[in-house]
């Protein structure tokens, strides 16, 4: 039976690339949000549910702040702005580097704005081989920003910090309900996870610009009476050139990115997973309004 008594709405917010999804999925303690080394991949609001104690924390993995160039930007810049919006707690990821660029400077802006309660989280420490250097990085924020709550240096990739992390949230909890059921993990469907696995192996396996203007709609996702996934999905790109790039030199690509995206799915799912893939043209897809709200990126 559940004790949850409590519940602690998190903002994890940040410029691209600077771990907010790789931290989101070690706090859950599974991979709920897709992860590469290009900016750019997370483009929706995720929610990571995480329940110790009396406390149920939702975690808000946010797109990195940056400046838009499609409509598709656009939107992901609002889903920034509006995730510090009725929650108890933001935090704000940085690297350890000692200079507070113009991201930062928005988002604390904001931050002041919503007077929300704030974490500093210094992450990827695991690269800093003198610690005495993140001083210089705890200097420069709390110059730019001295109302920070905590400053908490972290690595999502060890694992570093992030006890002493969730004891600081957990001061921002408020006496509530339950939000989600004991077992779930983020508010995705189960085929929205699959689609967003399948994008990060694009993002994994193809160059400079091509995944970033890449679509994966799920059309089909059925189970087998002995348990069996069978999913049909389907790969939107810009330019024809680029479907050729994706399917690759007689298929090889596609089963490359099939392959790496079928393995991650089984995990998540926990039973084997049959798949079929189409990849279709659709240009300027980003700036498609009804296409990118069919595609689950509303405004609403």
């Amino acid at each position: 039976m559940s004790t949850i008594t409590k519940t602690a709405m998190i903002t994890v917010c940040g410029r691209p690339n600077v771990g907010k999804s790789s931290l989101t999925n070690a706090l859950v303690g599974e991979k709920i949000a897709i992860v590469s080394a290009k900016p750019q991949t997370t483009r929706n609001r995720i929610y990571g549910v995480v329940n110790r104690g009396e406390t149920q924390f939702i975690l808000l993995d946010t797109p990195g702040l940056h400046k838009p160039r499609s409509r598709l930007g656009d939107y992901m810049v609002k889903v920034v702005r509006e995730s510090l919006q009725a929650v108890e707690c933001a935090v704000l990821l940085v690297e350890p580097i000692a200079n507070v660029g113009t991201p930062e400077k928005v988002l604390l802006e904001r931050i002041a704005e919503e007077q929300l309660p704030t974490v500093l989280c210094i992450n990827k420490i695991d690269t800093v081989a003198d610690k005495t250097e993140l001083l210089e990085v705890i200097a420069a924020y709390s110059g730019a920003y001295p109302n920070f709550r905590a400053i908490i240096p972290i690595s999502a990739k060890t694992g570093e910090g992030l006890e002493e992390l969730m004891a600081e949230l957990g001061k921002y909890a408020q006496e509530g309900p339950q939000l989600f059921p004991d077992g779930m993990t983020t508010d995705q469907p189960d085929q929205q996870v699959c689609a967003e696995i399948i994008r990060e192996k694009m993002l994994q396996c193809l160059d400079k610009e091509i995944p970033h203007g890449t679509a994966v709609e799920v059309t089909r996702f059925t189970e087998r009476d002995d348990g069996i996934i069978d999913l049909d999905v389907t790969i939107y790109c810009e330019k024809a050139s680029h479907k050729g790039i994706i399917i690759g030199k007689h298929g090889d690509m596609m089963k490359r990115i099939n392959s790496l995206a079928r393995q991650d799915i089984e995990r998540f799912m926990g039973t084997r997973v049959y798949m079929e893939t189409w990849v279709k043209v659709k240009e300027n897809w980003r700036d498609n309004v009804n296409f990118i709200r069919a595609q689950g990126y509303s405004e609403e």
